[in-house]
């Protein structure tokens, strides 16, 4: 196979893996979570990940080895494999080595991202990538960057790109209140995505602080610790706006 040899050289920096159904993609998922991230999200939950250097060294050919291990159970359940992080287009030779070879088997990918990065996915890597689960962290730029530490336009213009390659996408968007409540902001990231028709739902993803203890672990002050979890009154209405635009939102 073309390009075999030279994608079972490439070896990145793993974190950690885990099956999971209904949560990162569908049906039942291979989840590969690789280390190291570009952004400081306020609320994020994996600190363990933030650093290349907190991951182990892995292989394409390491991985995909373990992958096939669970390919017909996954392949029966509907489901694939999912690229996660940390941020996976840190890694962007070990992820579309990795995607290619989940091809060759079969497998549905899905490549969980913020975007920040999406210049880095060429245009091989995106066509093994059946599906994007992209994480739009706020919608005003200022916000986006007091939240996360980087800029929104990368994201932003990731997602028109998929939009015309035509690859399925996913929006995810974690309610934060007195971050990402604003109903403004809210519908002006409605109404950009509704623009795009690659868009086949939104997943609006309450804030929780379950990851607190890794902080702690790590010697880490939890910025968000005092922020509480958003109602279900708040995460209803912003549910609705989303479907105002219609957009699948849940």
């Amino acid at each position: 196979m073309p390009g075999r040899s030279s994608e079972a050289a490439v070896t990145g920096r793993v974190h950690s893996w885990d099956l999971s159904t209904g949560v990162d993609g569908p049906g039942t998922r291979y989840v590969l979570f690789t280390s190291g991230c570009p952004l400081r999200c306020l609320y994020c939950q994996n600190p363990d990940t933030w650093h290349l250097r907190d991951g182990r060294p892995a292989g394409v050919d390491e991985v995909a080895a373990d992958i096939g291990r669970y390919r017909t159970f996954l392949t029966v359940a509907g489901g694939g494999v999912t690229v996660s992080g940390g941020e996976p287009l840190l890694q962007p030779r070990f992820t579309a080595g990795l995607f290619r070879r989940c091809k060759e088997m079969g497998l549905h990918t899905a490549l969980d991202t913020s975007g920040y990065l999406g210049a880095r996915a060429d245009d091989a890597l995106l066509a093994d990538t059946d599906l994007v689960l992209l994480d739009i962290k706020a919608f005003d730029a200022a916000v986006y960057r007091g939240l996360t530490g980087g800029a929104l336009a990368p994201t932003l213009s990731f997602a028109t790109r998929l939009n015309r390659l035509g690859i399925a996408t996913w929006i995810r968007y974690v309610l934060v209140p007195g971050w990402t409540d604003d109903m403004d902001a809210v519908d002006g990231l409605a109404a950009f995505a509704a623009g795009l028709d690659c868009v086949e739902r939104v997943d609006v993803l309450p804030f929780h602080r379950l990851g607190a203890p890794k902080y702690e672990a790590l010697g880490i002050p939890f910025p968000l610790r005092d922020t509480p979890a958003p109602s279900a009154e708040l995460i209803a209405r912003v549910t609705a706006r989303f479907r105002a635009h219609g957009l699948r939102a849940d």
